[in-house]
């Protein structure tokens, strides 16, 4: 392993491919030379190897000797990752390493994210491919690009380029769960174009920043309420207009529109003789907002600085408040839970990006459903609220959920391995997050699906983090499954 934090965990096969992902940067559409090590490694074993038009790799290794007859089966995972940092962290994901450490039996980087979303699932695929004792049918692997910025791979999959009959996503994060069924969605991007003016004369100029955020995973966190940065700084911005005719300058906030807004940041224009009381003012904003969250973004931070700018034009009042009020009215958040699935959230949107530079402003939100048809309502009426505010907007790259099958084969294959291999049942689940399995099952209809992984906590977010025994487990349960599969 290239990383001694990797030089003791167990599975070794499977920590020595993970050892690998954290060493190549793989960054959502920059996965090329990731696939290229991927490449070389599978033909440097044999394997057969081909990359789509759309950058897919899939992998196909010979059924064991006697099971060329079963039925084949597909191991699928995503190679890219979502790159977040703290601000004030200096990483660059485009040539960086992943550098985890060891905590209480986790791995863990505590400024940027981990990456263990996808790339355990990728691991332990690539571990099954080379094991050469693993007793399985024809096996391949399907390793999709793109899917943290809309799913682009397996949204270009082409019918027919998977032979298999049963396919293990390897994408979730709760160990001991067989997840069914997952959320379909599409994105919604507002833009507006905006006028500039120059400041009053007796304006001067301030910084403003939310952090301390927590963040996470648009899907499986939005239950959680944590707070959303842009959001909370749009509220402080709009109490700043109206009681000290702050006029805003620049704003950004977020940095994905799959991952709830950690850190959001302005510029503002405001007059000489309210400025002296900025900051007493923001400290009682961030009191509010104390209480508001305690207990669950307790580290929330929002300060403020003088900074020397002269040449900077404001935003003309009008398209001031057109964003700000469009920002605050949006929907954010849980929209509603599942009837049929008890504490699952059916249908939610994120507003994941915000941003006011030059003369344009543009926000986006992720809508998620686990019914499609309510998700193409809530993404309407976030058009509906786009163009009572003067903004353009239009819903970008709709995936369709993966409808639940509790009568799948493979389902009851893996509910009685689990049993049999840890003496007790798993959990079904369906998950609020979107998975590519939705996608897949439009491609290849005839696919039979089931989703199983260890358990992550906090993807999408700086302090991203994978529990090291549970990765063990999964190990154990997909040989086990193989194995069953191989001689059913």
């Amino acid at each position: 392993m290239t990383t001694s934090v990797f030089n003791n965990l167990e599975p070794r096969p499977v920590w020595e491919h993970f050892a690998t992902l954290c060493a190549i940067p793989r960054a959502s559409k920059r996965e090329a030379a990731l696939r290229d090590h991927l490449l070389a490694w599978a033909r440097a074993r044999g394997l057969e190897t081909r990359v789509d038009a759309a950058g897919n790799l899939i992998l196909r290794k010979p059924a064991s000797p006697g099971r060329e007859n079963r039925p084949g089966v597909i191991l699928q995972g995503h190679l890219d990752m979502v790159c977040q940092k703290n601000a004030s962290t200096v990483h660059d994901f485009r040539h960086d390493p992943i550098r985890p450490v060891l905590q209480d039996g986790w791995l863990v980087t505590p400024d940027t994210t981990l990456g263990a979303d996808n790339g355990i699932g990728v691991a332990l695929a690539l571990a099954a491919l080379e094991d050469p004792d693993l007793a399985h049918p024809p096996l391949e692997v399907l390793l999709t690009v793109d899917e943290e910025a809309g799913m682009g791979g397996a949204r270009a999959l082409a019918p027919g380029t998977l032979s298999g009959q049963y396919l293990i996503n390897l994408d979730t994060e709760e160990w001991g769960e067989f997840y069914l069924g997952c959320a379909g969605g599409m994105d919604v991007e507002a833009t507006r174009a905006c006028t500039r003016e120059p400041p009053p004369a007796d304006h001067v100029v301030w910084r403003l920043a939310v952090s301390g955020l927590r963040g996470g995973h648009s899907g499986i966190d939005i239950h959680l309420h944590r707070g959303n940065a842009i959001r909370l700084l749009v509220e402080s911005l709009s109490m700043l207009a109206r009681e000290m005719n702050a006029r805003l300058i620049t704003l950004e906030g977020g940095s994905a529109r799959n991952a709830i807004p950690r850190e959001a940041f302005c510029v503002v224009a405001l007059p000489a003789a309210h400025a002296r009381g900025l900051p007493a003012w923001l400290e009682h904003i961030l009191a509010d907002w104390k209480q508001r969250l305690a207990g669950i973004d307790d580290g929330i931070q929002l300060a403020c600085e003088p900074i020397s700018d002269s040449a900077s034009q404001t935003l003309a009042p009008r398209d001031q408040a057109a964003l700000l009020d469009f920002l605050q009215a949006a929907p954010n958040g849980v929209a509603a839970m599942s009837e049929d699935f008890p504490g699952v959230v059916e249908t939610s949107d994120n507003l994941g990006v915000a941003s006011l530079a030059g003369d344009a402003c543009r926000a986006v939100f992720m809508v998620r459903s686990l019914k499609d048809e309510a998700a193409l309502a809530l993404a309407d009426g976030l058009l509906g609220q786009a163009a009572n505010h003067g903004f353009q907007a239009r819903k970008v790259g709709p995936y369709p959920g993966w409808t639940p099958n509790p009568a799948s084969p493979l389902l009851a294959l893996g509910r009685r391995v689990y049993q049999a291999t840890f003496g007790r049942p798993a959990r079904l689940q369906v998950i609020h997050a979107g998975l590519e399995c939705g996608l897949l099952a439009a491609s290849h209809p005839g696919l039979d699906m089931i989703s199983f992984g260890p358990d992550i906590r906090g993807a999408h977010a700086p302090g991203e983090r994978v529990e090291i025994r549970s990765v063990g487990q999964c190990w154990v349960l997909l040989q086990a499954m193989l194995k069953e599969l191989a001689e059913c």
